[in-house]
């Protein structure tokens, strides 16, 4: 589904764990990683695209995690021209994407994500990474918006992530 300006509506997921660290996962046949994203279907709300997205694409689903913050604005990037999945549909500009800053709800939890809960999985491989960790190593052209909306969630994730920092206590 694109908007009027060509961009793909979207929905982007966030998935910190109680150490502060986001979920990065490895692209199927690519050698990219990523946090995990989805379309919307006609007709879906963005809340209804997160969680079939989340499920699809890591197993997970509404109980195991908790929606810390939404991004105030939608966030666009524009997709190379080499790169269209679609060379027929030349409207096709890129994402233009709402995030959602997702915490996992049972900290103590050995996390086995499924990457088959698709028929088309996006992902073969995931790892917990800084903070900061996917600026620097995502695909360049997303590089803009995964520093506008990590700075975005930055006060969120940190207020989690100093929950879980144990604390020296003086005697």
């Amino acid at each position: 589904m694109l908007d009027r300006f060509g961009f793909r509506l979207n929905v982007g997921m966030v998935i910190v764990n109680h150490l502060g660290q986001v979920l990065w996962a490895r692209r199927v046949r690519h050698n990219t990683w990523q946090f995990p994203q989805g379309g919307l279907k006609e007709d879906e709300s963005e809340e209804e695209a997160l969680y079939r997205e989340l499920y699809e694409e890591t197993g997970l689903n509404s109980k195991d995690v908790y929606v810390m913050q939404t991004s105030r604005k939608h966030y666009c990037y524009k997709v190379p021209k080499h790169m269209h999945v679609s060379k027929a549909n030349k409207q096709y500009q890129g994402q233009k994407q709402r995030w959602f800053l997702l915490s996992l709800n049972d900290e103590d939890s050995d996390l086995t994500l499924r990457f088959n809960c698709s028929k088309h999985p996006e992902f073969d491989s995931w790892r917990w990474v800084s903070y900061w960790y996917p600026i620097r190593h995502v695909v360049p052209f997303k590089r803009d918006v995964y520093r506008q909306m990590l700075t975005e969630f930055a006060p969120a994730a940190l207020r989690l992530s100093l929950k879980a920092t144990p604390r020296i206590q003086h005697h």
